[in-house]
C-alpha cells in the first residue's frame, strides 16, 4: 500500500474501452483496496436474459433478473447465484444485450442499489468503475476521475482484447459497435454518460496503463 492512503471511495467513469477496468484494478492493487467494475453487473443481467428461451426483453422480466440475482465481484471474477460466469460475459452478444439492458431505469435502480451495498461492504476502501459512478452511484465520493480517449484508440483496445479471446470481429465492426454504444450511453434518458461536475478528466490516447495509474494516484494524493 502507498504511504499516503487517500480517503475513498474513488469513482472512475468513462466511455466503453476507455481503460476503466485495467486502470481501476491497477489503482486498487496499489492501494490495497477493493475494485468493482459495475459494467460487469449489466453484463450479468444480459447473460441471464439471453439464457431464457425466448430471451427476456420486457422491462418487468429484466428488472426481476436484476433484483433477484445474487452477484459477487472479486477483482475481475464474477459470480452469479453461485456460478462463476467470468468467461461467459465478454461475448459481443452479451455486450450488446447489456447495453440495451442499461437503458432501462428499473434495471439501473436495482443495480445501483447493489453497487452501493458493495461499496459499503468495502468500507469506503473501493475503486468503483462505470459510467454513472460519480454522477449517480457515489455522488459524494471525494475523488472522481473521468477517463476518456478517442473512438479509434478505444476501438483498438477492444479489438485487441477480443482478438486475444478469439472473437472473430474486424476493427471496422468493433469501431462501429463502439460508436453506437457511445450514442446510446450519451442519449439514454436515465443516467446518461457524462463527467461529474467535480471530476478530473484524463485523456488516455497517448498514455500507457502505468502512466494513467500514476497520474490518477498523483491526483488522489493531492486531494
Amino acid at each position: 500500500m502507498d504511504d499516503m492512503t487517500p480517503r475513498g471511495p474513488i469513482a472512475l467513469d468513462g466511455p466503453v474501452a476507455s481503460g476503466k477496468s485495467t486502470v481501476g484494478l491497477g489503482i486498487a492493487r496499489r492501494l490495497g483496496w477493493t475494485f468493482i467494475d459495475t459494467g460487469l453487473l449489466y453484463r450479468v443481467v444480459g447473460l441471464l436474459a439471453l439464457r431464457i428461451e425466448p430471451p427476456a426483453r420486457s422491462d418487468e422480466s429484466l428488472e426481476r433478473i436484476a433484483v433477484e440475482a445474487e452477484m459477487r465481484i472479486d477483482s475481475m471474477s464474477v459470480h452469479v447465484n453461485g456460478e462463476d460466469v467470468t468467461a461467459l460475459i465478454h461475448s459481443a452478444e452479451v455486450a450488446q444485450m447489456a447495453s440495451r439492458v442499461a437503458e432501462l431505469s428499473p434495471v439501473r435502480r436495482a443495480l445501483v442499489t447493489k453497487q452501493r451495498e458493495m461499496a459499503a461492504q468495502a468500507g469506503g476502501s473501493v475503486v468503483m468503475a462505470g459510467r454513472d459512478i460519480g454522477t449517480v452511484v457515489l455522488r459524494d465520493a471525494p475523488i472522481k476521475i473521468y477517463l476518456d480517449a478517442s473512438p479509434e484508440a478505444r476501438a483498438g483496445r477492444r479489438f485487441a482484447e477480443e482478438h486475444a479471446r478469439g472473437t472473430p470481429r474486424t476493427f471496422t465492426d468493433v469501431l462501429a459497435d463502439l460508436r453506437e454504444r457511445d450514442r446510446r450511453d450519451a442519449e439514454r434518458a436515465d443516467s446518461p454518460l457524462r463527467p461529474a461536475p467535480d471530476a478530473r478528466r484524463l485523456v488516455t490516447d497517448s498514455l500507457s496503463v502505468e502512466q494513467v495509474i500514476d497520474r490518477v494516484l498523483d491526483h488522489v494524493r493531492g486531494n
